[in-house]
């Protein structure tokens, strides 16, 4: 069964009258994580929208960069994301339960904000409203503020991304230890590790782009050493 077969029968209890919340209360244990995990990143997208004001074409397809939906679900897809958009609950209340449901698992947390900062820049432009959402997101969910920080320096174009930030280390570290860092964020960018995290198959192209900019960071780190 599909992971969008499954978000389907999630939206059948949508239609019986269940909010999204009580939705994921169900959705606790592995597969269904994988689930939860896809309806997460819809329902805080379409809370993110109202940041801005709109919804973009742009932001469409940025979503369809990271969820592969075949046509036969996209209906589904776009119920789920206009019921949150309509839902009354404030988007403080889906981060606390997705928060309460990934408990300690804070890469799977990092992996979700991630998908909320492709689809923010997905129209080229990073409104006070997004990056005020996206911060209370992650302060609900109880990221650093280094994580947050290195997310934002690799998506938001509006200087060159610093590489220490970017791989999450002090400038004034050992090379050695900034090597160990890099090869631990390598390594957790794996496509079974990030699986293993709850986070769907669909989305693992997210750690495509991840793996560049972790790997040109380092790049940037190791050729300032001297020779």
């Amino acid at each position: 069964m599909s992971i969008w077969t499954r978000i389907t029968d999630a939206v059948a209890a949508l239609a019986k009258g269940e909010s999204l919340t009580q939705v994921f209360d169900r959705l606790r244990t592995p597969p269904e994580k994988t689930v939860a995990f896809t309806i997460a990143v819809i329902a805080l997208s379409a809370k993110m929208a109202k940041a801005d004001g709109l919804v973009t074409r742009d932001e469409v397809m940025a979503f369809r960069e990271v969820f592969n939906i075949a046509p036969e679900d996209e209906a589904g897809a776009a119920r789920v994301f206009n019921l949150a958009r309509q839902d009354v609950a404030g988007f403080e209340d889906y981060a606390r339960r997705i928060r309460s449901m990934f408990g300690e698992e804070n890469g799977t947390l990092c992996d979700l904000m991630e998908g909320l900062f492709h689809i923010a820049m997905a129209d080229g432009t990073y409104h006070p409203g997004e990056d005020a959402f996206l911060q209370e997101v992650a302060d609900i969910f109880e990221l650093p503020e280094g994580s947050f920080r290195r997310l934002k320096s690799r998506f938001v174009p509006d200087a060159e991304p610093d590489p220490f930030d970017v791989l999450g280390v002090d400038p004034g570290m050992p090379l050695e230890e900034i090597r160990a860092v890099w090869r631990r964020l390598v390594r957790d960018s794996h496509p079974d590790v990030m699986i293993a995290r709850g986070v769907p198959e669909e989305a693992v192209k997210l750690s495509e782009k991840r793996l560049i900019d972790i790997n040109r960071a380092w790049e940037e780190i190791s050729a300032r050493e001297p020779a």
